[in-house]
C-alpha cells in the first residue's frame, strides 16, 4: 500500500509539471502567433471607434465597453499617440493568447473526467502524455481558427470578452474539482466578478451561464442525475440567463 501511495503522489506530481510546461508553451505559441500579425493601425470597421474612444477615454456606441476601454488606456500608456492603435492590438492579442491557455486547461481538466482510466494513481507517461496532446491539439486547432485569430489581432472587444467567457468557465471546473473542500464557493464569488466585469466590455459572457449551470447540476447531482433534472437545469439558466 505504501509503494502504491508513494506511486500516485510521484505520478501526481509528474502530471502537474509536465501540464504546467505544456500550457506555458501553448500560451507562447499563441502568443508569439497574435503578436506578430496584429494589425499595425486600425481595421475598416468598429476598430477605430474603439482605439480612438479608448485612447481619449471617451464615449464608444452603445450599449459602452467602459472596462474595455480602461485597461485599453493603460496599454497606451506604453507609447506615444502614433503607437496608440498597435498597442490596443497588442492587449488583444495578449487576452487571447491567455483565452487559448485557459481553453486548454480547460480541455485536459474535461479529459481527465472522461479519460477510460480514471484513476490517475495508476497512470503512466504515456496516459499523461495522452490527455496533455488533446488539449494541446485543441487549443491550438482553435488558435489557429480563422474566427479567432480575426479577432485577436486587431482593437475589438471579442478577444477580452472571449477570455472573460474562458476564465469563468475554468473558475467553475476548479470549483467542480475542490466541491465539497473549504472555500470552494470562492470560485462562484470569482464567477459573479467576472461576469460582472464582462458586461462593461461585452454581453457575449452571459452566453456561458447555461454551460455553469450544467456543471453545477451535475457535480451537485453526482451519482443521481436524470435527463429531466438536466433539461430543468439548462432551461433555468436559460431564465437566468
Amino acid at each position: 500500500m505504501s509503494f502504491v501511495r508513494k506511486y500516485s503522489v510521484v505520478m501526481n506530481k509528474q502530471f502537474k509539471r509536465i501540464n504546467r510546461w505544456v500550457a506555458a508553451v501553448v500560451f507562447a505559441i499563441s502568443a508569439v502567433t497574435y503578436l506578430a500579425t496584429i494589425e499595425p493601425t486600425a481595421s475598416f470597421w468598429d476598430c477605430g471607434e474603439f482605439i480612438a474612444s479608448s485612447y481619449k477615454l471617451e464615449v464608444g456606441h452603445p450599449p459602452g465597453n467602459p472596462v474595455f476601454q480602461i485597461i485599453a488606456r493603460v496599454f497606451t500608456l506604453f507609447g506615444d499617440s502614433s503607437k496608440a492603435a498597435m498597442l490596443v492590438n497588442a492587449m488583444s492579442a495578449l487576452c487571447s493568447a491567455f483565452t487559448i491557455l485557459l481553453l486548454y486547461l480547460s480541455i485536459v481538466h474535461l479529459c481527465r473526467r472522461a479519460y477510460a482510466k480514471k484513476d490517475e494513481a495508476q497512470w503512466e507517461l504515456m496516459d499523461i502524455v495522452k490527455v496533455c496532446a488533446a488539449g494541446v491539439v485543441g487549443a491550438l486547432a482553435y488558435c489557429w481558427s480563422d474566427t479567432f485569430w480575426f479577432s485577436a489581432v486587431e482593437g475589438e472587444v471579442y478577444a477580452m470578452s472571449s477570455l472573460a467567457t474562458a476564465l469563468v468557465f475554468w473558475a467553475m471546473l476548479r470549483w467542480e474539482e475542490d466541491f465539497g473542500k473549504p472555500y470552494a464557493n470562492r470560485w462562484i464569488i470569482l464567477i459573479m466578478f467576472i461576469m460582472g466585469l464582462s458586461i462593461g466590455v461585452h454581453l457575449l459572457n452571459l452566453l456561458a451561464i447555461p454551460a455553469l449551470g450544467l456543471i453545477y447540476y451535475y457535480k451537485t447531482h453526482e451519482g443521481k442525475t436524470t435527463t429531466k433534472g438536466a433539461i430543468y437545469s439548462f432551461l433555468i439558466s436559460c431564465v437566468i440567463l
